[in-house]
């Protein structure tokens, strides 16, 4: 298994990370010896360092506590864990029937969340999210979660401007952390990939990690170019949400939107998906591999994030990180339209 280095960080990650999304309850409120076997999983198929992305968003913070909760409970060695955790939401009390943060996605929650991206608030979810891990697994990689969402809330373009403002000084923050040696790596991650370019002469990034951005199904020359020039720069790429939250491999949700084929939209993604179910049938592929492959493939990627709610899939997603695909696979996909004739890494 090849680890590859953030940046210029010294810190070295694995070709999977794993996700906790289902840690915090998204979509199925799972028990804790199932939350359990997720975690024990991972330390049982990856061989060195092991990665987990998570959140204050996630289940309004109940990621982080069981992360760290399962952690403690397995006694792993804090060497072995390194922890990401995208910042900008903290656990607040919850006053209404369900959280106000994300209706209908999170299951079973206690508590709710509100959004904090400044100076201050990011210090705060910072600190909150190490007490939720129990202060003995702290994060090494830290960001700012979802500030594309966080700009397009803005209800003109002063309030965009003030927007970006309080990202850049959340920034300044965390890069006061870094200076510190609190944290060891600075990172973004973003649906819109523009918001990403966007950040990015403007504060200090060692990595970036795109969601929903550079899939097998929507891979455009410009994302590929942005990316190109973030290798040149060693700044470092992990790829997430490559199934487009499911739907690539046969789910109900395509980026976290319940969808059917009932719009002219809908219903050419429903024709690619069948035609690339096919193509993977004549192959014996399974779909959920070669959407792995081709985002592990893109430049500058070192790393794929995984989510899933089943300890059975987390060697299934170590597997998939390993096993190449056909190229000629590759070829027909390309011949039949399914990726863009300008992938050339493949």
């Amino acid at each position: 298994m090849v680890y590859n280095e953030i940046g210029s960080t010294g810190i070295l990650l694995p070709p999977v990370v794993f996700g906790t999304s289902a840690l915090g309850n998204l979509y199925t409120a799972l028990a804790d010896a199932t939350k359990l076997e997720i975690v024990r999983e991972a330390f049982q198929h990856i061989p060195g360092n092991v990665v987990f992305d998570s959140a204050g968003k996630y289940g309004a913070g109940l990621a982080l506590e069981k992360l760290g909760e399962c952690l403690h409970r397995l006694e792993i060695d804090p060497r072995r864990v390194i922890i990401s955790n995208k910042l900008g939401w903290k656990r607040i009390p919850l006053t209404t029937p369900e959280p106000t943060f994300e209706a209908g996605v999170w299951k079973e929650l206690t508590n709710d969340a509100s959004q904090d991206i400044s100076y201050e608030g990011i210090l705060k979810c910072y600190e909150q999210g190490n007490r939720l891990l129990g202060d003995t697994y702290v994060p090494q990689l830290v960001s700012v979660h979802d500030p594309d969402e966080y700009l397009g809330a803005a209800s003109s373009p002063a309030d965009r401007e003030l927007r970006l403002s309080n990202i850049v000084s959340a920034y300044q923050a965390l890069s006061e952390l870094k200076a510190q040696g609190k944290v060891k790596a600075i990172g973004v991650g973003a649906k819109n990939w523009k918001v990403i370019r966007e950040l990015y002469p403007l504060v200090e990034l060692d990595w970036v990690m795109f969601a929903n951005s550079m899939t097998i199904l929507h891979h455009p020359q410009e994302l590929i170019d942005f990316m190109l020039q973030l290798k040149r720069d060693r700044i470092s790429s992990i790829n997430s949400a490559v199934f487009h939250a499911g739907f690539l491999i046969g789910g109900n949700y395509f980026d976290y939107r319940l969808i059917q084929p009932d719009s002219d939209e809908n219903r050419r993604l429903f024709a690619w998906r069948q035609r690339f179910f096919e193509l993977c049938q004549r192959y014996d592929l399974q779909p959920s591999l070669a959407c792995v492959q081709f985002g592990l493939a893109a430049p500058g990627v070192s790393s794929i994030a995984l989510n899933t709610s089943k300890p059975a899939n987390i060697k299934a997603n170590v597997d998939a990180v390993l096993t190449p695909v056909p190229s000629e696979f590759w070829m027909d996909m390309k011949n039949e339209g399914l990726i863009g004739t300008h992938v050339d890494w493949l």
